[in-house]
């Protein structure tokens, strides 16, 4: 069985238990129950698993993001091209979380809930928006590190990255340390998820023992808003971009970006669908390849619009259900957080949700509110990859053809570069 269907059972029986639980009485205070299996098995394995996500953020921001910087290469590509890309990636994430957090806040999801955290939290005000631009460079990235300070370090990271390109050939030995390293942070990534159907068991049946069947409405309007933005974002959002900055077909570029994203919805990866967007943004779309080889690797390190998109949902969802108004400094933050956090976000499968705790450990949310949404992410997730890298192949396609570098007959042919059938197989480490 997948990991994707032992979590999606996971789920399902944690909501039963909840619910037997939760309906017959068996959770009362001071109750054989709510002693041993609400707060005492259930709880003790959430949390140990929220901490091993918590555990993973700082060193896999840092190495995600040094081995990103330093996998375009050479400092001059960082010119003209690099610097469109990265415009344009950095946009489309600030418009799709600051679509998210609108339109998931115009529908109330999780109003009405007022849970409570176990931690003893209390909201505080969100830091002025200034400390936090100002915040970004550290006085000392180790100790920002430690305290998990994410914006200066994922500032020290990209910086560190430059350094070791700018350096040159003297510095290969560093690139490749750090890039070994990173392969052996998303192999304990993998070892974290493996765990992740029977934590979701304890997290959704403790919150479904405490909060009963409103938690499953809630929850409902979350997957349901969630899947919508990222639905807005595909077909509407990212398609005026590819038409307002190109002029070619957006109903072209849907067809042809089908097979790409079919595979990135079975493997949830945006790094493991490389090839085929690859594929598809030269063949079928005409894109000359000496563009597409920078653009596609650079948008799965730092375009990710659906893990944006997920944390402005997420994070009107929970403060919602903790009843913690952010107000709008608190929303401009997360906005700026999910923009510079999505250089850093993985191209795996799962780390969306170690992202999301960084986002809220920023604004003063309760990190085991993700623990409420858990069990319906990793579905949503082959969802947020699709338009992941859907947002890589617009823009592909846009920065080529401001330099003059698509074969529009080729992209308007409907059968430029088709192939029978993508093979599907599993999702790689």
């Amino acid at each position: 069985m997948s990991v994707t269907m032992k979590v999606l059972v996971g789920m399902v029986l944690g909501i039963l238990v909840g619910l037997v639980i939760n309906l017959t009485g068996m959770n009362a205070s001071g109750s054989w129950a709510n002693a041993y299996l609400t707060e005492g098995l259930f709880s003790v394995v959430g949390q140990m698993f929220v901490n091993a996500l918590k555990m993973l953020v700082v060193p896999l921001v840092f190495f995600s993001l040094v081995c990103g910087v330093c996998g375009i290469g050479d400092v001059k590509l960082l010119g003209r091209i690099g610097s469109k890309a990265f415009l344009l990636y950095l946009l489309t994430t600030a418009i799709a979380i600051a679509s998210a957090i609108i339109i998931a806040a115009g529908f109330g999801i999780g109003e009405g809930m007022n849970a409570s955290s176990e931690a003893n939290f209390s909201g505080r005000e969100s830091p002025p928006l200034t400390d936090v631009i100002v915040s970004i460079i550290p006085s000392n990235p180790i100790n920002a590190m430690a305290q998990g300070d994410m914006l200066p370090v994922i500032f020290f990271s990209i910086l560190f990255g430059v350094s070791i390109l700018m350096v040159g050939k003297k510095a290969e030995s560093v690139s490749d340390f750090v890039e070994k390293l990173n392969e052996v942070m998303m192999k304990m990534v993998t070892v974290v998820m493996a765990v992740a159907p029977y934590a979701v068991f304890c997290l959704i049946a403790r919150a479904i023992a405490n909060l009963g069947m409103e938690l499953l409405g809630q929850l409902l309007g979350y997957v349901l808003v969630l899947i919508g933005v990222l639905m807005f974002h595909l077909f509407i959002t990212l398609q005026v971009v590819l038409k307002l900055f190109s002029g070619l077909s957006p109903l072209t570029f849907v067809r042809k970006i089908r097979n790409a994203q079919v595979f990135a919805f079975s493997t949830s990866s945006s790094n493991a669908t490389i090839p085929v967007t690859l594929r598809t943004v030269t063949e079928r779309m005409g894109v000359r390849n000496s563009v597409a080889s920078f653009t596609v690797p650079f948008g799965a390190t730092i375009n990710m619009d659906g893990t944006a998109i997920m944390q402005g949902v997420a994070t009107v969802f929970i403060a919602n259900i903790y009843n913690v108004d952010l107000g709008m400094g608190g929303y401009l933050t997360v906005i700026l957080m999910s923009v510079l956090a999505s250089i850093g976000t993985a191209g795996v499968p799962g780390v969306g949700l170690i992202m999301l705790s960084m986002v809220f450990a920023q604004v003063g949310l309760p990190i085991e509110g993700i623990g409420l949404i858990l069990g319906v992410d990793r579905l949503l997730d082959m969802i947020r990859t699709a338009v992941n890298i859907s947002g890589d192949a617009v823009v592909s396609v846009v920065v080529a053809n401001s330099e003059g570098q698509v074969d529009k007959d080729v992209y308007n042919d409907p059968e430029a570069g088709a192939i029978g059938e993508v093979h599907i197989g599993q999702q790689p480490s």
